[in-house]
């Protein structure tokens, strides 16, 4: 069962799921009443609609996990003003045989319904996500504008973060063509790039890198991929942390700086994955170019931290690939100083006592 679908008791505090169980409220809201003010509808252009007092609620703030408060600073009729399109009659209309209504043909009730915000700050569109149904998100991307995609729910979260939080990269590739913005960050500082890392959905990461929006809908600038969440992490960082090498891999490929310095101690790639103790991820960076002798805040090479943990195979290989044993930190202490067996870290390969090769052993 989906994280999204789990009740009150069980949902994860990182995702934001709806009451609606089953988006009908493209037919199932109350009869609207115009807002004070407004005029018929012409049947041209939307007008502005509002719920009777009985059978309106205020959006009421809530308090997250973490004790932040947050609110959604969008109400109904907020989310109308931007609907030019829902006029247009070049706008798409949903496939023969669908159950909802042209985008010509649109009554008070279902345009009320397109601009609906649940009380976790949730549209139809993140809605579309939460439920698994593509048919009304795609019929949705149809129709609203691009800054109705974009907006945030109280935890900060766009359509786009769900839809990778989901693993649904048919989602993910629709919304950045329709050009969701993939720089938005949620209460976390995550971006849609750092959920996937993190989640490891390779094939969201692959839509979110490579994907471009159609013209006319957003800015096609490329990805931030040094972007830092509140963590100081950027998705290179999450990566490695998670020893997904493939992921690693289409990081560089689209630019991603190897030798980039986390936010809190300054490590790199490299230093991360000394301290997964994973030899062959050290390699894989290494191969890939990252700097043997990268600095920490503090003065420290990834070798100062496989010595002081006495990863001595991990030691020999940043070694060999020229790291220097004799660099000192902040506290004038080298590498040599902090292994338990200083002899692993020699520059040599063919030393002898009493004529026996010494030997390194993992």
């Amino acid at each position: 069962m989906s994280e999204a679908r789990k009740g009150p008791d069980e949902a994860d505090e990182s995702q934001c799921d709806s009451g609606i169980e089953s988006l009908r409220s493209l037919r199932s809201l109350p009869e609207p009443t115009p807002a004070t003010g407004s005029r018929p509808s012409d049947g041209c252009s939307p007008q502005p609609w509002t719920h009777p007092p009985s059978s309106s609620k205020e959006p009421r703030e809530k308090e997250d996990g973490d004790g932040e408060r947050a609110d959604s600073t969008y109400d109904s009729s907020s989310l109308t003003e931007p609907l030019p399109l829902l006029g247009d009659p070049e706008a798409e209309d949903p496939a023969p045989g669908s159950s909802l209504p042209s985008a010509r043909a649109l009554s008070p009730q279902q345009l009320e319904a397109f601009t609906y915000i649940s009380e976790d700050g949730d549209t139809l569109v993140h809605l579309a996500v939460i439920h698994e149904v593509p048919e009304v998100l795609f019929y949705c991307l149809a129709l609203l504008p691009q800054e109705v995609l974009d907006i945030q729910n109280n935890l900060y979260q766009t359509a786009l973060h769900l839809a990778v939080h989901l693993d649904q990269p048919n989602a993910v590739q629709a919304l950045v063509l329709k050009g969701a913005s993939r720089v938005l960050q949620d209460r976390h500082g995550d971006t849609a790039l750092h959920v996937a890392c993190q989640r490891q959905h390779l094939a969201c990461a692959r839509c979110l890198l490579e994907g471009q929006p159609e013209p006319g809908r957003g800015t096609s600038h490329s990805l931030d991929l040094q972007l830092q969440n509140w963590q100081g992490l950027a998705c290179l960082h999450i990566a490695t942390l998670q020893r997904n090498q493939p992921l690693i891999e289409l990081l560089l490929q689209n630019g991603a700086d190897i030798d980039a310095q986390e936010g809190t101690s300054g490590k790199t790639a490299l230093h991360l994955a000394v301290e997964t103790q994973e030899r062959s991820l050290v390699q894989f960076l290494l191969q890939a170019g990252a700097q043997v002798d990268a600095r920490m805040l503090n003065g420290c090479t990834p070798l100062h931290l496989a010595a002081g943990r006495g990863l001595s195979g991990i030691s020999s290989t940043l070694c060999e690939a020229g790291a220097d044993s004799l660099l000192l930190n902040v506290e004038d202490e080298t590498p040599q100083d902090l292994a338990e067996d200083p002899l692993i870290l020699l520059p040599f390969d063919d030393l002898k006592i009493s004529g026996k090769p010494l030997m390194c052993v993992d």
